[in-house]
Order: C-alpha cells, then sequence, then structure tokens
C-alpha cells in the first residue's frame, strides 16, 4: 500500500470509550494521516521520472526503515533467523513489489490515479481472506467488492490528455491485490509481533531485498532539489512517520475506526495532484472513486455490524 491496510493489524478495541477531548485530537490525527498519505502520490508523481522505480522505492523504504528502528530494537528478541526468512517474503508482498508498482504508475498517469486504487486493498483483504480461509463475506460486503471492482474498470477506461491510463489503474489494482494477500499473511504467520516492530522489520528486509535493483538503475544525471525533497518526504515523513502514527491510532481506538482513514486518501491525493501539479480530476476518475470507496464503506459496515 502506498500504506498498510487497516485491517493488517487485528489488535483489541479499547474497553473504554475516547473522551471528548481525545475525540477530536483523534479525528485531526486521523484527517493528518489522510493528509500524508494522500501526498504520497503526489511525491511519487513528482520523484519518480527522474529517479526510476526502483531507485526511489529503495530511498522510501530505506528511510521509513531508518524512522521505524527504535521499534525494532525494542522487540528484537521477538525476531529470530526463521522469522527474518519468513518476513523477506511478505516484505516482497507487502512492500517492495506494490511500492514499486504505485512508482511506476506514477510515472504514466495522474497521482489520484494510483490514490484511487489503493483504496481497493480493504476489499481484496476481504476477498483474499475468503479465498485462504473461507472467511465469511456477508451480503453487504460482497455488494462492496462488486462496487470496488467496477469501479475500477470505470477507472481503467478513462483517458488524460488524449492517453490511456488503463495500465497504471491495472498497475495500482496489482499492488492493492498484494496488500489484500500481505495483510492476510501476517494474520496467519505473523501472529503476537508488535505492530510498529512488525512494519519496521518488512520495511528493512524490503530495503535489502530491492537494493541490487536500485544499484543497477540508479539515475546517472542529477537530480534536482525538490525531487530529492520529495523522495525524503515520501520516505521519511509518508512511510516512517504515517506508520507510527497509523499504529499508534491503532492502538488507541481499534482497527475499525483507524479504517475511516482509508476514505481520506483519496480525497487528498486528488485535492494534493489539483493544487500543486495541476492534474484536475475527470468524471471518470470520480465517479470511480465513488464506486470504489462506497464498496470500501459497505465492506467496513459489514464489519462493524458484526461486533
Amino acid at each position: 500500500m502506498s500504506q498498510p491496510n487497516a485491517a493488517a493489524v487485528r489488535l483489541p478495541e479499547p474497553a473504554t470509550p475516547v473522551d471528548s477531548v481525545a475525540g477530536w485530537i483523534t479525528s485531526l490525527e486521523i484527517g493528518l494521516l489522510g493528509a500524508i498519505w494522500g501526498g504520497s502520490f503526489l511525491f511519487m508523481r513528482v520523484a519518480a521520472p527522474a529517479f526510476g522505480v526502483f531507485a526511489l522505492v529503495e530511498v522510501r523504504l530505506a528511510l521509513g526503515a531508518l524512522i521505524l528502528l527504535p521499534f525494532l530494537w525494542q522487540a528484537r528478541a521477538k525476531f529470530t533467523p526463521a522469522l527474518w526468512l519468513r518476513l523477506a517474503g511478505i516484505a516482497a508482498i507487502n512492500s517492495a513489489i506494490p511500492f514499486s508498482l504505485f512508482a511506476w504508475a506514477a510515472q504514466r498517469a495522474p497521482a489520484g490515479i494510483g490514490a484511487i486504487t489503493n483504496s481497493m486493498a480493504v476489499l481484496f483483504t476481504a476477498l483474499v481472506a475468503y479465498l485462504m480461509y473461507r472467511d465469511p463475506i456477508a451480503p453487504r460486503r460482497a455488494l462492496g467488492l462488486v462496487a470496488g471492482f467496477i469501479g475500477v474498470v470505470v477507472l481503467a477506461s478513462g483517458r488524460m490528455a488524449g492517453a490511456s491510463v488503463g495500465l497504471a489503474a491495472l498497475a495500482g489494482t496489482i499492488a492493492a491485490c498484494l496488500y489484500g494477500i500481505g495483510v492476510n499473511l501476517i494474520r496467519r504467520y505473523l501472529v503476537g509481533i508488535p505492530a510498529s516492530a512488525l512494519a519496521a522489520a518488512t520495511l528493512v528486509c524490503g530495503t535489502v531485498l530491492l537494493l541490487p535493483f536500485a544499484v543497477l538503475t540508479w539515475p546517472t544525471q542529477a537530480i534536482a532539489p525538490t525531487v530529492w525533497l520529495s523522495a525524503i518526504l515520501l520516505g521519511a515523513v509518508c512511510t516512517g512517520i504515517a506508520f507510527t502514527l497509523y499504529y499508534r491510532l491503532i492502538h488507541r481506538i481499534g482497527g475499525t475506526r483507524a479504517a475511516s482513514v482509508t476514505y481520506l486518501v483519496p480525497l487528498f491525493g486528488l485535492v494534493w495532484a489539483w493544487l500543486f501539479l495541476g492534474e484536475a480530476p475527470t468524471l471518470t476518475m470520480a465517479l470511480a472513486a465513488a464506486m470504489i470507496l462506497g464498496g470500501v464503506a459497505l465492506s467496513q459496515s459489514s464489519v462493524a455490524g458484526r461486533r
């Protein structure tokens, strides 16, 4: 995911209600997180053409891992050699490959395309859980899945400046699907590991996995300071700091409520791209976003209804 799926960590919901002061702080943090993650697609759109896919993702993974390293150090006793091998596979599925797909899409289509398809991760998580573990899919969730997939088809049929965005939409959708697979693998094979330490470990593994590709494709031309700034913000803020904020929210209010950030990411992604890059959203993008986010809303309401 350009960001982790809200279903990635199944921590207990808080036993006591959040008071009014903490409530507005939580709402502020959810809005801030949505703005940060929405900005990740803006930064990829700016930096990907100059860096290339692998070099940009390597910078992103390395800086994100550096920010989260203290959490990994605190839980280091839990990370055995066998666990690190398992983490390497999950890191490829849950960070290295999807981050690369989103960066590839950012070279070819407006930032809003990635932001919209990223929201499909919630729906893919439910679908993969059904296929892998036969987790039941309630009728409302099934309707949400259908609406989301129709939204992707609508999005892929669009054009920007006369060029098709179908391949970029497909890349973003595959990335979201990989997030869904990764979430279910984490739920099955990495139970009992602190979420922040787990995020740090997967970013470290992703950094190591992509390093050879980044070295081989590292840009030879000079990179402008503004482009470097975008890459640094993508790694340090949109990955490292955002992951920290996200898991802080999960610990305080639970995964279901923290999932509300899913609805804000495409909105901010579209707004930032419009304000800073002049990429005005098209009618096709708006329609697709409405269908995908409507599907996500149905999916989440189905989860809430079972509590």
